[in-house]
């Protein structure tokens, strides 16, 4: 579909680059020539990935190891990237979830996924967004047809529809969607354009066992979507490519949804869980409690 030059020269940060969604990109981006810089809080899970993306051309992924919720951390990674070639686009991509009976949920609990994905998403992109305004002025201000920068965020189709079960994340989601439409229209006289992706399910390990432990990944979908399936990473890969790229400037501010049409047909998000029992839910705990505390242990 790309050419394969098509981000030769491109410069991106992924935040939660090192699994998932954002190493699927991120590999992606490195076919068609570009350079990455990823963050997370492992700093060896992302050194692994580096080495595994890059193969036989080191030096093509920079890592940070860091915690996004941290704001000063975040000032302190963007700026040695400024300082060490700068950026030409921003995926936000960090994020955390988990689902609850939201009568169920501690304060603690619910800044666990609203400090990562609300406070942290904001941080990195006040971070880069404030320097590119900065570089903008310096050189006497962007002019059209000169290159802009992207920012693509990743979401939910919940923004559209409410999240029952997993609020937390709804409402931080929310607040992406917001900032993504906001900032596209505050912004755009600096060269700088956003947009957003809200996926329907693309079975990752983290996702499968946090928001549908103890089922087999993308069978939900697979009962529910309207094509029968669930979503594919390369699918992801090549819309998120596009809106990476140079090749539809004019596109700002806006939030596609990529999951089959599943949200318009059946809502897309946990409105089955209502006829869960108790020992479901408490099943459902016990296996992201254990889940926790293994990835608790590769931390340390």
């Amino acid at each position: 579909m790309f050419q394969s030059d098509l981000l030769a020269g491109k410069r991106f940060l992924i935040t939660g680059g090192g699994t998932g969604l954002g190493r699927a990109m991120g590999e992606h981006f490195l076919s068609l020539g570009a350079e990455l810089a990823i963050c997370g809080r492992r700093k060896g899970v992302l050194d692994e990935a580096a080495a595994q993306m890059c193969g036989d051309r080191p030096g093509r992924v920079k890592t940070y190891g860091l915690d996004i919720r941290d704001a000063q951390a975040v000032d302190a990674m963007v700026e040695d990237l400024f300082a060490t070639g700068g950026l030409d686009g921003l995926v936000n991509n960090a994020a955390g979830n988990f689902i609850s009976p939201t009568e169920a949920l501690s304060p603690r609990g619910f800044d666990a996924i609203a400090n990562i994905v609300f406070h942290g998403t904001f941080y990195v992109t006040h971070a880069v967004g404030r320097r590119w305004i900065e570089q903008a002025r310096a050189a006497g201000g962007w002019q059209p047809g000169q290159p802009m920068k992207h920012v693509m965020s990743i979401i939910v189709t919940w923004v559209e529809n409410g999240g029952p079960y997993v609020v937390p994340s709804a409402m931080s989601k929310a607040g992406i969607a917001t900032m993504t439409r906001s900032l596209a229209t505050e912004w755009g006289r600096h060269g700088i354009r956003l947009n957003a992706i809200g996926p329907g399910e693309i079975p990752t390990e983290g996702m499968s066992k946090r928001l549908n432990p103890g089922e087999e990944p993308g069978a939900r979908s697979a009962r529910r979507n309207p094509q029968g399936r669930a979503g594919q990473m390369s699918e992801l890969q090549n819309l998120a490519t596009f809106l990476m790229s140079d090749g539809c400037d004019w596109l700002s501010g806006q939030l596609i949804h990529m999951d089959g049409a599943g949200y318009l047909a059946n809502g897309g998000n946990f409105f089955e869980l209502r006829e869960w029992s108790d020992d479901q839910w408490r099943e459902a705990r016990e296996r992201i409690e254990a889940q926790n505390a293994k990835d608790r242990a590769q931390r340390t």
